[in-house]
């Protein structure tokens, strides 16, 4: 598959796992934008099957609502900033890059979550000031840990329940 066809997939289940976007994005017309985009980055070379998908498979793993909000805002921020050097003269340029703002804009809590997991990767766990606050939290951590767990099994429970299995 090339460039065009993952991100023509990529926008689709975005719309369809959303629903909505304020009914703005054709995908038809996205289509075509995404055909020139093709064109213009020579997509259909042979090394674009190498290796195999970039985002989509990276997609399967994330199922939830709110997860596939993270991970998308994230694919959605890196077509952003590999389009940021292309030549913006072009209408079709022009018209996936204010798509992808708009998708962006929908997904801003996802982009909230992946700066709080980057931050949390900068965190110097061999400083002892962090380790003591670190300390300090561990019993609400795990809390919090243990009010998840036990929500997933009362959903378990109760679709159990239901199920006519």
């Amino acid at each position: 598959m090339a460039f065009q066809t993952y991100s023509l997939f990529v926008l689709s289940i975005i719309v369809i796992s959303f629903g909505h976007v304020e009914n703005r994005l054709n995908l038809l017309q996205l289509q075509n934008d995404i055909d020139k985009l093709k064109a213009d980055f020579n997509s259909s070379h042979s090394d674009v099957a190498d290796g195999g998908p970039i985002f989509t498979e990276r997609l399967s793993s994330w199922t939830e609502r709110n997860e596939k909000r993270i991970i998308l805002s994230q694919i959605i921020s890196m077509y952003l900033k590999m389009l940021e050097n292309t030549d913006r003269s072009k209408a079709h340029v022009r018209n996936i890059t204010e798509e992808l703002h708009t998708l962006k804009e929908s997904l801003s809590d996802g982009s909230k979550k992946v700066e709080d997991l980057k931050d949390l990767t900068k965190l110097q766990m061999s400083d002892l000031k962090v380790q003591r606050k670190a300390v300090n939290e561990l019993f609400s951590v795990l809390q919090k840990l243990g009010d998840t767990s036990s929500s997933h099994k009362r959903k378990r429970s109760q679709f159990q329940r239901l199920c006519k299995c």
